[in-house]
């Protein structure tokens, strides 16, 4: 199928073409609970995933409970995830977050979009990822700085908000792949598709790929 056809007719080949390649695609942040990956997923935001995972080895240690980081010493917990940068605010979410958990849920991490985005610190983009990734809800599509810039290169969008962007790739996946979709998409803006120097060569989207060798 030619690269020049709408996005609503290439999104099957693209998907059939992304489970080939990353058919164990899943996140990258360590956890073993919901929780770990909420606080995982908050810390992330600007910082590698293999940053924060140096980062929570430790602090996952120190941390087991909502209630534990309810109590944590806001100056204390800025030293532990400084190096994940915007440490300051990243603390403030986190410990409002962990106090709204105890008040309102109980300690625990909610199942529902609804709940989650009701949090401090937690924007549609943090309850997709803990939503897909541990409750397998499909509720939406994770759009981190990878799936913005394979969406666009790929033509299956021309939005640049992540919220317009979700919106968008929403209509053309079908929902039981939208869990995946962002995973393998991910995997593949890491893998081959990078910012700067895109491996149009050796894409297996390369067919149906529109910017393939436009990229400089």
């Amino acid at each position: 199928m030619p690269a020049t056809e709408p996005a609503a007719r290439r999104i099957k080949p693209i998907l059939r073409a992304l489970y080939r390649a990353y058919p164990d695609a899943q996140c990258a942040l360590r956890h073993s609970n919901a929780l770990e990956l909420l606080v995982a997923t908050i810390l992330s935001a600007q910082c590698t995933d293999k940053r924060v995972n140096l980062v929570t080895e430790a602090l996952f240690a120190r941390y087991a409970t909502a209630g534990d980081y309810a109590k944590a010493d806001p100056l204390t917990f800025q030293a532990e995830i400084r190096s994940t940068g915007f440490f300051r605010m990243k603390t403030k979410s986190i410990i409002g977050m962990a106090k709204a958990l105890v008040e309102r849920h109980g300690g625990r991490v909610p199942d529902t979009l609804e709940e989650l985005v009701k949090l401090p610190g937690v924007g549609r983009k943090t309850a997709n990822v803990v939503l897909g990734t541990w409750f397998k809800k499909p509720t939406g599509i994770v759009v981190d700085t990878h799936v913005a810039r394979l969406s666009g290169r790929l033509k299956l969008t021309r939005e640049k908000t992540p919220a317009k962007i979700e919106r968008d790739l929403m209509e053309l996946a079908p929902q039981g792949d939208w869990i995946a979709f962002a995973h393998m998409l991910i995997w593949h803006g890491r893998r081959v598709c990078h910012a700067r120097r895109p491996l149009c060569d050796s894409c297996s989207l390369g067919s149906w790929c529109p910017s393939r060798g436009k990229v400089s």
